[in-house]
């Protein structure tokens, strides 16, 4: 019999769960790059750290490993690479207006998503056996993708990723440090501009023009008399108010640092427990529910991301948002689930049903950067998306 206090309680420390790993993403992300900057580090390898990077999947991935739960994360690490193309980028697609042309970088992180998406189907399918060297390849992979894009940015050969989930309102202390140059000055030129405009008023007005005194005759006599005029008073400039904000030292975001992985750790764990017992108390494949409410809950960012680039036609943002994940998801996120999952329980949870849909939704993906999108090319993704959610609970939940 299922408990219903329990249920309740998991699904109410699930939401919970989810609050706390967008705020830990947000705190990990903007202070990585922050200390990053103090310390010199290129901006390329910041972009790269910060954009299209999934440290909440990851941290999700590790902690359902952990409870040993690999079904779960594997599920996760598909299900998330399937909903942030059948699930966001279709968002990303109906929200724009007209027909959308990408360009060349876009093409290439798309091209690379195919590429790692059709090796991580490959070996999931055929080259089970090989298990923990297939791990350390997948970690080796997206370490050469890493200094590859890195390298090719550098070059100026495609555009560095846009950052997709540092777009909430937690962020604003950090980005504070990154703008007191900037206030400081728009506080100069205020003043500048303020004396230059106070200085041309007073200048107009000039004594050659000002009357000074006032000459009337006398009744009945051709005398005149002189009457002085109070001279112009001189208006004083007003002091503006000049902000002077000291940054915030590096031991602070350090600190701040600490708090995001922390946040992180604990929001992987709440999340892959609650599903888990959730699951449990239905009796439910971990696998179905990692690849359905566990990934469309982890992919609200992308979702988000994808609808405001859509609506305001930044269609770079969300090709890079989309294909940055799947990328970081397939490449190190399935290569530590290798390497420290169960092996056995994880060749035994996946389908060629779920393999077929990661793949076919990458091809999509990438027909439709390269040959142009339309409308309701994101209605049919997003409808997909959903036929694959009733297949899976009708098939496959149990």
């Amino acid at each position: 019999m299922v408990g219903v206090d329990n249920v309740f309680f998991n699904a109410s420390a699930f939401v919970g769960g989810l609050f706390l790993l967008e705020f830990g993403a947000d705190r990990f992300v903007d202070h990585t790059a922050i200390i990053a900057k103090r310390l010199g580090v290129s901006p390329t390898l910041v972009a790269l750290l910060t954009a299209g990077a999934e440290w909440e999947e990851l941290a999700v991935i590790v902690a359902a490993v952990s409870q040993g739960r690999s079904s779960l994360a594997l599920g996760n690490v598909l299900g998330s690479s399937i909903s942030n193309i059948l699930g966001a980028f279709s968002l990303g697609l109906i929200f724009t207006s007209g027909n959308v042309t990408f360009d060349r970088s876009a093409k290439i992180y798309t091209a690379l998503t195919l590429l790692f998406t059709t090796i991580c189907v490959l070996f999931l399918a055929f080259f089970r056996s090989m298990g923990r060297i297939a791990g350390g390849i997948f970690v080796a992979l997206f370490v050469a993708y890493f200094a590859s894009i890195g390298y090719y940015i550098y070059k100026g050969v495609v555009a560095p990723p846009e950052d997709s989930d540092s777009d909430s309102d937690s962020d604003s202390d950090s980005d504070s440090d990154d703008d007191d140059d900037e206030h400081d000055n728009l506080d100069k030129r205020s003043v500048s501009d303020l004396s230059d405009d106070t200085l041309r008023d007073e200048e107009s007005v000039s004594p050659k023009t000002i009357t000074t005194s006032l000459t009337l005759p006398h009744k009945g006599s051709d005398a005149h008399e002189t009457i002085p005029l109070r001279s112009p008073r001189k208006r004083s400039l007003p002091k503006p108010k000049v902000q002077n904000k000291r940054p915030r030292s590096l031991t602070y975001h350090i600190v701040q640092l600490i708090f995001g992985f922390l946040a992180l750790s604990l929001s992987g764990y709440i999340l892959s427990h609650s599903i888990s017992t959730i699951a449990d108390a239905f009796n439910l494949s971990g696998t179905v529910l990692g690849i359905t409410i566990l990934s469309i809950a982890t992919t609200l960012p992308e979702k988000l991301v994808a609808v405001i680039g859509g609506s305001r036609g930044q269609n770079g943002i969300v090709v890079a948002n989309t294909a940055g994940s799947n990328i970081f998801l397939l490449t190190l996120c399935a290569g530590v689930l290798l390497l420290a999952g169960n092996l056995e329980e994880l060749m035994s949870s996946v389908t060629t049903f779920d393999l077929l849909v990661t793949w076919l939704s990458a091809a999509l993906f990438t027909c439709i950067v390269f040959f142009g999108a339309r409308c309701w090319m994101g209605f049919a993704l997003l409808v997909s998306y959903a036929a694959f959610i009733a297949v899976e609970f009708a098939v496959y939940s149990t």
